[in-house]
Order: C-alpha cells, then sequence, then structure tokens
C-alpha cells in the first residue's frame, strides 16, 4: 500500500509517499520534500500551483490513500483560513484521483508516532527518523510532519 502524507500548508507544503508491502517490516519512505510557493504570488495562484504539485505526485506515485492533517485553531485567523484553503485544494485533488482520505488530529499523529498526545516537535521529529530510514538531507519539519502523518495511516488502516 501507498500513502500519500501531506503536512498542509499555503508557504511550504510537507509532502511524502511511504510504502509498506505484506513482506515489508516497516515502511519505506519512497519520496519525500517540502513544496514552497512565493508569497510574492497572488494566494490564488500558489493554491494553483499547490494543486499541480499535488497532482503531479499523485499520477507519478500512484498511492492509494491521502492523510493529512486536520488543522488546529491559532492565534492568527487569517493564517487558518489560508491554509485552510491550501488543505481543500489537497483534499480536492486526492478526492478527484479517487484517493481514499484519511485525517488526523496533531494528537492523533503524536500518538501514532511517540505513543504519548502531548508529544513535543522533537520528540516526534526523533521517533520519525528511528522508524522509518530517512536520508541524513531530511531535516525540513514540514517533510518530516508529512511522513509522520503517513505513518499515522498507516496505523490507523492497519488496525
Amino acid at each position: 500500500m501507498r500513502i500519500l502524507g501531506i503536512d498542509p500548508g499555503f508557504e511550504r507544503l510537507g509532502i511524502a509517499i511511504l510504502e509498506k508491502n505484506k513482506s515489508d517490516k516497516k515502511e519505506r519512505v519512497v519520496f519525500s520534500g517540502c513544496f514552497k510557493t512565493s508569497s510574492k504570488l497572488e494566494f490564488s495562484e500558489r493554491l494553483n500551483l499547490i494543486g499541480k504539485e499535488i497532482n503531479k505526485i499523485i499520477r507519478e506515485y500512484k498511492p492509494e490513500v491521502l492523510a493529512i492533517e486536520t488543522l488546529f485553531l491559532n492565534t492568527n485567523q487569517k493564517t487558518v483560513m489560508r491554509v485552510a484553503e491550501a488543505r481543500g485544494v489537497v483534499v480536492y485533488e486526492g478526492a478527484q484521483a479517487g484517493l481514499r482520505i484519511f485525517e488526523a488530529s496533531p494528537p492523533q499523529i503524536k500518538i501514532a508516532t511517540t505513543g504519548y498526545g502531548r508529544a513535543n516537535k522533537t520528540q516526534i521529529m526523533k521517533m520519525v527518523k528511528i522508524l522509518v530510514e530517512i536520508g541524513k538531507n531530511k531535516t525540513s519539519d514540514d517533510e518530516l510532519d508529512a511522513i509522520a502523518i503517513a505513518l499515522t495511516a498507516f496505523a490507523h488502516i492497519r488496525n
């Protein structure tokens, strides 16, 4: 099974493709990266670029599931709204491609990766690096978050 994990954002979008076959002992990172859009572009163009990138990733890697983090509310409502719009573009592209959509909250991701629902960012990143083999150049929080989200989907789908 292949899962596309997404850490949603409009400036930086964490993307990861994880795979696990029946013969595999653990999940394997097929691709991961951080897609960035320029703040100099109109917001609508940024959303368009995000949609095109997700569409391209889906066509190239052919995942079966789209795993995406649910939004948590913070004090900046403008940012939350824009991330929600970017998230909507991603979910739309996944649905258009016929992917199963799996949504996980931050506490669910923390529990799936560390076993503790109040784990901090450092603990999550450390466990992600233990759970899957990642190149040393993979240090983007967004990218590692996308891997954690995909791992969460695997944990839930397996159960």
